[in-house]
């Protein structure tokens, strides 16, 4: 059975614990492993990036199974694994955190925008892509000039700048259903399969890009970056 440990704690870099299954995907062999720190691509957010007894992995969900597998990254290819076999599996934590940050101030981003009233239409929590999309139920008549526009993204700023100094904490919990519901304190909660860090404190150098409206999407460019706390 494999325990999705990314989900209980996205700052834990690295656990012993012991293979689980193995097969293949498009003729390269995978391991799966029972405490699986590696999170896969998915809900806006990327693939961590691992390793299994040193050998360089990509998680990808399994869409059969749904189990995440670890499959060789480049050149490595996996040793002959067996079933029950203890393993050392690792991952890089800085960039775990980065994605994490990221996917966080997305939740945040998005409280502020349905405080103006706007409904979340799409994410995206990439580096260098992040954004989050709007629609708009109730015209906004700030959204039809550079200056209203950015008056609306100035708002939004300054309700992530409030929410982050209160270090509210973050999060989570399965509903009845099974779902995963993150909660951003009393700010925000929503259905999420992301990494995301201990508290809003947390979070740091996030900034927001003057929105864009096109095609009656409100689309907010952000970035984001991890605190390091002493």
């Amino acid at each position: 059975m494999q325990v999705p440990a990314y989900y209980a704690d996205t700052y834990e870099a690295q656990a012993r614990t012991r293979v689980a299954a193995l097969g293949e995907r498009d003729g390269a062999p995978w391991v799966v492993v029972e405490h699986c720190l590696f999170h896969p691509q998915g809900g806006g957010q990327p693939a961590d990036r691992g390793w299994v007894d040193g050998h360089e992995i990509t998680p990808v969900r399994d869409h059969d199974s749904g189990l995440v597998v670890a499959v060789a990254c480049g050149d490595d290819a996996l040793p002959e694994f067996s079933v029950g076999q203890p393993v050392e599996v690792r991952i890089d934590l800085p960039l775990r955190t980065a994605h994490a940050a990221l996917h966080t101030a997305g939740h945040l981003i998005e409280a502020a925008g349905r405080a103006q009233g706007w409904v979340l239409a799409a994410n995206n929590h990439f580096p260098g892509q992040a954004r989050i999309e709007f629609t708009a139920p109730q015209p906004d008549a700030r959204l039809d000039t550079p200056e209203g526009r950015e008056e609306a993204t100035e708002a939004l700023r300054v309700e992530v700048a409030r929410a982050i100094a209160q270090d509210g904490p973050v999060t989570w919990e399965n509903d009845a259903e099974g779902r995963r519901i993150v909660h951003l304190a009393q700010l925000h909660s929503a259905p999420c399969g992301g990494t995301h860090v201990r508290s809003l404190g947390d979070l740091a150098d996030v900034v927001l890009t003057t929105l864009k409206v096109k095609k009656g999407r409100i689309r907010v460019s952000y970035s984001a970056a991890h605190r390091e706390r002493s």
